[in-house]
């Protein structure tokens, strides 16, 4: 029966709705949904391909087994038996402390994973967690935690209502967007200018953001958090900081702290002129309001946690943290009234090899090949990986490729036989996009509206579902073995938080029989089952009849639209977990940095060249390189040059270089462009489709370079352990 389904996309940070056109169960075309209520019919090229992604011939249909180095189709009664007993094996012998687990990106983008896969992190009973989020985001994580008391309490900018955006390190004209849920950011961005506001970019690249905005500001790769403390610097200095929420205590020191950056002495770190710095902040004091955005560029370099802070603290000193048109905290429908959480911390346990500390419970990505590769007790000798690709997106990529064949055994849980799970001993498919339903627990908590919305699955999953996945593999980590019921497991689960709903004081259902509860969920699959309850235990949510015209999955599934509730409003009183109540405006944790980044300052040489990233539309990290209409067209994984560097050095245009860095080396194809500011390159990021074992023919058709070669896992910013992946020094010559 041909019909018509509405659907979120899980694809990036956007979560833009999608209407599918299905015919003969077959996908006849995807377009954006006009009737969202959050992207009003936006739509990027990624989100068309989700019908090359599900028919996709490389896509996995059966789990898979490594036998002398080839993988060959197995059962999924095989594949956990094995699993099983490998696990067993390896834990007699070595104990829990030789477990790991790796999450990629994907994962907060599927309902599936972000329920199923903290149980299991629980269930293996180890310290070597690792993910994504130290080569991407985890110094936002920390200065969020130490200046509001909880790394997920994140502000985004106001975009609907602001009179000024100041943006560094981001481009959301590529990327939609990222710690800033909002789909039709470019949309976004022309309205502020449509009203009469202003967008300043800063970057070392001209990007296509940067081409749209009132004014792009070249900077020097890593040093934006100096810059952002001269902004601070001279607001004091002119006596333009607002006070009026921001603690005089912690003000007066916050002037003390940024004595010594004024924007003379930060210009020949940042490249960036005192006059240009002192007119932004004067811009940024006289704007009716105005909201500070960093993101990757800001995250992934020496200073990143310092950087993410000063992002906040200029948002607070111009008293625009917390008001329409600022930095504004979202209100996901699914979290109650009361967030709960303790006094932020990191370091609750190091590494064993590096003693680099634990962050939000997990250990710097770029120390897991030091604790493969380790001898000793605790060396890692049993890996899951679920939804990533690590030997293409984190640092020495090939030192960990080699490490990871190293390993007793491995489990990956993964669509493809990619760079990462080629090395897998068992490879464990999950259904496509399309195959399953779709919640964003983790966006709608960035995003800047409030709104929710649910797609139910457009086809049913052939094998088992990703949650069901994880189940298992928490059964077999918990020691239940492979043959355990992963319905009575999940059924545990759901039991354990109803119990702790009717047993709370604050909660809507306090006192209530928690079998009346459990049969209102009725028998929808487990996920859902899950989010109802969430939602109806929420801050919008029923209360299970006691707020009747609440919300709940039912409400949701009968909006496929989504339901808008309304803009963001101030609640800097409800977010603040710190112990002072207050926010932390100069936490020791983060101002003990600021000597390095003045040491920093003075040593810099500004005659080194740089590489940095960037972003693309047609691509998400590594794994959309697999589509033939995302790939197709000139070659986009190229060494972008400045000019002048060009001349300097002899390159010419679509000619071939070899960069260099303390590591390794690689040559690329040259584009030489205007668009990037001289004394530093920029190379794209998750390419390098070229290792033998990969099934990826599109992607393997056009395999660019991993410039994760040349990225040192031994650079990391100290505060939050993200890998340092731009500003790497580097030399270029004629390849």
């Amino acid at each position: 029966m041909d019909r018509t389904v509405f659907r979120t996309c899980p694809l990036c940070e956007a979560t833009c709705g999608l209407e599918i056109e299905i015919v003969d169960d077959r996908v006849k075309r995807i377009r954006g949904d006009r009737e969202h209520v959050m992207s009003a019919g936006f739509i990027c090229p990624k989100g068309s391909t989700l019908k090359q992604l599900h028919e996709d011939p490389d896509r996995l249909q059966t789990p898979m087994i490594r036998e002398a180095g080839v993988h060959r189709p197995a059962s999924w009664e095989e594949a956990f038996a094995l699993i099983a007993a490998r696990f067993q094996e390896v834990t007699e012998q070595h104990g829990r402390s030789a477990l790991a687990i790796y999450l990629g990106n994907p994962n907060v983008h599927q309902l599936d994973n972000t329920l199923g896969i903290r149980p299991l992190i629980k269930a293996l009973g180890t310290k070597n967690i690792f993910s994504a989020s130290t080569v991407d985001q985890m110094p936002k994580h920390v200065s969020s935690g130490y200046m509001f008391g909880h790394p997920l309490n994140i502000p985004v900018p106001d975009l609907d209502r602001t009179d000024y955006l100041l943006m560094l390190g981001a481009n959301p004209y590529e990327s939609n967007g990222s710690l800033c849920t909002a789909p039709d950011f470019p949309g976004r961005m022309a309205a502020i200018r449509a009203r009469g506001g202003k967008v300043v970019v800063v970057d070392p690249r001209r990007t296509k953001t940067a081409a749209n905005a009132d004014s792009w500001i070249p900077i020097r790769p890593g040093s934006d958090a100096a810059f952002l403390l001269a902004l601070v610097n001279v607001l004091f200095a002119e006596g333009k900081v607002d006070a009026e929420r921001v603690n005089l205590d912690a003000l007066e020191s916050l002037k003390a702290l940024v004595i010594p950056f004024t924007p003379e002495a930060v210009a020949g770190f940042t490249g960036i002129p005192p006059a240009l710095t002192r007119r932004i902040a004067d811009e940024i004091a006289a704007a009716p309001s105005a909201a500070v955005y960093g993101r990757i560029g800001t995250h992934t370099v020496a200073f990143g946690t310092l950087s993410s802070w000063a992002v906040d603290v200029l948002n607070a000193v111009t008293g625009n943290l917390d008001r329409p048109g600022g930095a504004m905290f979202p209100y996901p429908a699914h979290v109650g009234l009361h967030r709960r959480g303790r006094n932020f911390s990191t370091g609750r346990w190091q590494s064993r090899v590096r003693g680099l500390p634990e962050v939000l419970g997990e250990l710097p990505v770029s120390t897991m090949a030091d604790e493969i590769e380790t001898p000793g007790e605790g060396q890692i000798r049993f890996l899951i990986t679920v939804a990533g690709n690590p030997v293409l997106t984190t640092p020495d990529a090939g030192r960990l490729d080699a490490a990871l064949s190293e390993l007793d055994f491995m489990v990956s849980v993964d669509p493809y036989l990619n760079e990462t799970s080629r090395r897998a001993d068992v490879v464990l498919p999950p259904p496509s996009a399309l195959e399953r339903s779709h919640y964003d627990l983790s966006f709608t908590g960035l995003s800047v509206r409030d709104y929710a919305d649910y797609s139910p699955a457009a086809f049913q999953a052939t094998g088992l579902d990703e949650f069901t996945i994880l189940v298992k593999l928490t059964a077999i980590a918990l020691g239940m073995g492979a043959d355990a019921d992963p319905d009575q497991l999940a059924a545990a689960s759901l039991m354990t938080l109803v119990q702790q709903a009717v047993s709370s004081a604050d909660s809507p259902v306090t006192g209530r029989d928690p079998a009346e509860i459990l049969g209102a969920l009725g028998d929808r699959p487990w996920p859902e089952r899950f989010l109802d309850l969430m939602l109806r235990l929420g801050h919008r949510g029923d209360g299970f009849g006691a707020n009747p015209d609440g919300l709940s999955l039912a409400l949701l599934e009968a909006s496929p639209h989504g339901i808008d509730f309304g803009p963001l409003e101030p609640r800097l009183d409800q977010v603040l977990l710190t112990a002072s109540g207050q926010v932390d405006l100069v936490p020791e944790a983060i101002t003990s940095d600021l000597p390095r980044l003045a040491e920093a300052i003075a040593a810099e040489s500004p005659d080194d060249l740089v590489l940095i990233g960037r972003r693309q539309l047609r691509s998400a990290n590594s794994w959309l390189h697999n589509v033939e209409v995302l790939v197709k067209g000139k070659e986009r994984c190229t060494l972008q040059v400045n000019p002048d560097d060009a001349a300097r050095i002899g390159l010419t245009e679509g000619g071939t270089a070899t960069v260099a860095s303390a590591i390794g080396k690689l040559t690329v194809a040259v584009e030489i462009t205007d668009d990037i500011s001289r004394g530093v390159v920029s190379i794209p990021y998750g390419w390098g489709h070229s290792l033998e074992g990969a099934r990826l023919a599109v992607a393997a058709s056009r395999p660019g370079v991993n410039t994760n070669i040349l990225t040192d896992s031994s650079q990391i910013d100290p505060l939050s352990g993200n890998a340092v992946l731009n500003g790497i020094p580097v030399t270029v010559s004629v390849g």
